[in-house]
């Protein structure tokens, strides 16, 4: 199959290491792997913070890159949601026909990291060796915008050498949503005090999830206080192979 991969800004920029894991991981099952040079963001941030004009622009730059490919595959829970539930009001807003047309096309043909593998491709068993003891974060998106359920933690659980520990509420939110955690520090911290808390009780090695926000201001909190606690994304962690030591 001939994936196409919207890798995001945050993993752009911050966390390039996901990215390749998620070729690593698409090329080791047999798949062909397009990165269009040309994208950007997806404007989720834009949105959130009510910059209506950019986030259209950046729409229709995303419908333009994205046109010809024939599955998208994003390692965000958030930007996926953007895409897939998002995008289409913003179509329909404008009224333009050829435009809702485009993007319906467009968030159909789109699949979060996870999803694509499990529900895509139908597996769990990727053939990843990872032994740590893990603990698995879910995204607000994750769990609402995308109703992933059990879908990355069946992941996990057909890793080889894997300690996988339930978090306690998992349920709840980290704390980050993107601009909220600006705009509303002083809750965005106690909120992700209370995950850090959750984490630490399992005595896990990594905490991992499906978004490197989330995993951006949980990994910032296990680091200030010197919890010697690493997050990772958990395409790195299905790509990881025992030969990769």
């Amino acid at each position: 199959m001939r994936v196409s991969l919207f890798v995001t800004c945050i993993t752009d920029t911050m966390y390039p290491g996901t990215g390749q894991a998620v070729v690593r991981l698409l090329e080791r099952l047999g798949h062909e792997i397009e990165f269009p040079a040309d994208q950007t963001c997806c404007g989720q941030m834009h949105h959130n913070s009510g910059y209506a004009p950019e986030t259209l622009d950046l729409m229709r730059r995303f419908v333009r890159v994205f046109a010809d490919a024939e599955t998208i595959v994003v390692p965000s829970t958030s930007c996926t949601a953007m895409i897939r539930h998002t995008y289409p009001l913003i179509a329909a807003a404008t009224g333009e026909a050829a435009l809702i047309e485009q993007v319906a096309q467009i968030a159909a043909r789109t699949h979060e990291f996870s999803e694509f593998i499990t529900r895509k491709l139908g597996l769990l068993d990727v053939g990843a060796y990872y032994p740590h003891r893990v603990t698995y974060h879910s995204s607000c998106n994750s769990l609402r915008s995308l109703k992933l359920g059990s879908a990355p933690l069946d992941l996990l659980r057909h890793v080889r050498g894997i300690d996988l520990v339930e978090l306690a509420h998992t349920e709840e939110c980290c704390g980050f949503g993107g601009t909220f955690a600006v705009k509303n520090a002083e809750i965005s911290t106690a909120m992700m005090a209370d995950k850090i808390r959750h984490i630490l009780n399992t005595g896990a090695e990594i905490c991992t999830a499906g978004d490197n926000s989330c995993l951006m201001h949980i990994g910032g909190g296990l680091a200030r206080l010197r919890t010697g606690v690493r997050v990772v994304h958990l395409a790195e962690i299905l790509a990881a192979t025992e030969a990769a030591g």
